[in-house]
């Protein structure tokens, strides 16, 4: 018989690259939170406007608003004004109420709702402060402020920035007059010590001068 040789084929290991995708990069954020320019307008008339940063702070944990995704809208009459600042995660209202016997406006109401994980297993928070008498100004003038920082309870604040508000009296949609808060208004106090000490110094030499002339003449006197 014809014999055959068995052959065994083998195939081919196909070979394979692994390869390694970097994870996508973030910037780090801001180290100050945005300014955003603000305007609350009913119809044509513009009722309030605001420049401000604004920060949902818990513990070291921030929430920072961005401008350019924040819209507002509220309600405005002849005493009062609601100013909602509305985010996707939430939104910060102010309360501005005209006191016409005092001549001045100011916030009585604060509160914010916040659907964030500041925290883990913590994802919605809410804060309010009520019956305040916040950032006064002079009906027609603006408050002004480099920082304010509001408790707003369980542990929560509501950190207010580089601000500049005015409710009621906008001309032509500016800012009137600033009316500053007590921490960014100026001291006299150096310049007033430094007027006494130098008045001092200058009636001491003046002193001095009348006595030496007054000892210069009489020694002429006694020649």
């Amino acid at each position: 018989k014809p014999t055959t040789k068995s052959t065994t084929t083998v195939a081919p290991k196909p070979t394979t690259k692994s390869t390694t995708t970097a994870a996508p990069t973030t910037a780090p954020p801001s180290p100050t939170p945005p300014v955003g320019d603000y305007n609350l307008t009913i119809g044509d008339k513009t009722c309030l406007r605001a420049k401000v940063a604004l920060q949902i702070r818990l513990a070291n944990k921030t929430f920072t608003i961005q401008p350019n995704q924040t819209h507002l809208n509220g309600s405005c009459d002849e005493t009062r004004v609601a100013l909602y600042f509305n985010f996707s995660q939430g939104f910060i209202n102010f309360n501005f109420t005209r006191d016409v016997g005092n001549k001045t406006v100011y916030v009585d109401a604060v509160g914010f709702t916040l659907n964030y994980p500041l925290t883990r297993g913590h994802a919605r928070y809410s804060g309010s402060n009520t019956s305040l008498h916040l950032f006064p100004a002079k009906i027609g003038h603006s408050y002004s402020c480099k920082s304010d920082s509001l408790y707003m309870g369980k542990g929560l604040y509501l950190d207010i920035t580089n601000d500049q508000m005015q409710a009621f009296n906008l001309t032509k949609n500016d800012f009137g007059s600033p009316d500053f808060c007590p921490a960014d208004q100026p001291d006299y106090r150096v310049a007033i010590a430094v007027g006494v000490v130098l008045l001092v110094l200058i009636i001491v030499v003046v002193v001095a001068y009348l006595l030496s002339r007054r000892k210069r003449m009489e020694g002429y006197q006694s020649l």
